[in-house]
């Protein structure tokens, strides 16, 4: 069976990396930590990640390659504790989102157990490039 991709089109010129990128959102996470995405305006977006026990020094946000990470580290702070019931786990966590060209990240505000990052995509100018036409021979 042949895999179909976004180069296997005639009319998609340049595509190739988007076929990456979404080879690569296909394979992200477990679902840990829910997310929402919302439209905040025409142009800018949030994403609010459930974080509750992360501290910022917990946190990290880094842009790689057109691509938001989100990292989540707890420190260990057990030692010398006994629990009778562990149902909150210390767990890790990546989270990746794949940014469109021009999309930057903004402002990130921890509140209340939840991670806000806003996003915003400048529209981009309308451009007409006008392609002359050469008379002559090739060659």
């Amino acid at each position: 069976m042949t895999k179909l991709t976004l180069a296997s089109y005639p009319h998609l010129l340049g595509f190739e990396r988007l076929d990456q990128l979404l080879e690569r959102t296909a394979k992200s996470s477990d679902g840990y930590p829910p997310f929402n995405i919302e439209q905040t305006s025409e142009n800018t977006y949030r994403i609010t990640l459930a974080v509750a026990g992360f501290s910022e020094s917990d946190l990290s946000i880094t842009v790689e390659d057109r691509q938001l990470v989100i990292r989540g580290r707890q420190r260990d702070d057990t030692e010398g504790r006994v629990f009778l019931h562990r149902g909150i786990a210390a767990r890790q966590f990546q989270r990746s989102f794949v940014l469109a060209d021009g999309v930057e990240v903004g402002e990130a505000q921890l509140e209340n157990g939840l991670l806000h990052l806003d996003l915003s995509q400048p529209r981009p100018d309308a451009v007409v490039q006008t392609i002359e036409i050469n008379k002559g021979k090739r060659g």
